[in-house]
């Protein structure tokens, strides 16, 4: 499903299916997929029978494996291709804290080392 206009969440939990298919979503999510929807009808990509007939999906739909393919043939919107530059840069400044958390913990534990095995001699 990448490349659709799927919302983020839904991408991970798609690619994720075994272990997302079966959480339930919230009504936020619901309503998000609402809103692509109505997006796309609006843009002309969905006539009105597909309108409902997703739509009806979408509102009825009470996990992540109720809302497969409902998106799957249609592109990404604009507020999309933009959210996905920022998941990507909050995820890097994540793996940055864990990089610099390691670090300071290698660090710490090497001082720790280096200052005992110095006592230990000065005491011999």
């Amino acid at each position: 499903m990448s490349g659709t206009s799927s919302p983020t969440w839904l991408l991970a939990a798609s690619r994720r299916r075994t272990s997302y298919s079966g959480l339930r979503i919230s009504d936020s999510e619901r309503s998000e997929v609402a809103d692509l929807l109505s997006k796309h009808y609006g843009d002309g990509r969905l006539d009105q029978a597909e309108f409902n007939e997703r739509l009806d999906q979408a509102m009825k739909a009470k996990t992540y494996a109720d809302l497969d393919g409902i998106l799957v043939d249609l592109p990404r919107t604009e507020a999309e291709a933009s959210e996905a530059p920022k998941a990507t840069a909050r995820r890097r400044h994540e793996h940055r804290h864990l990089r610099v958390l390691a670090l300071t913990v290698f660090i710490v534990v090497a001082v720790a080392t280096v200052a005992h095995a110095l006592v230990w001699s000065l005491s011999n």
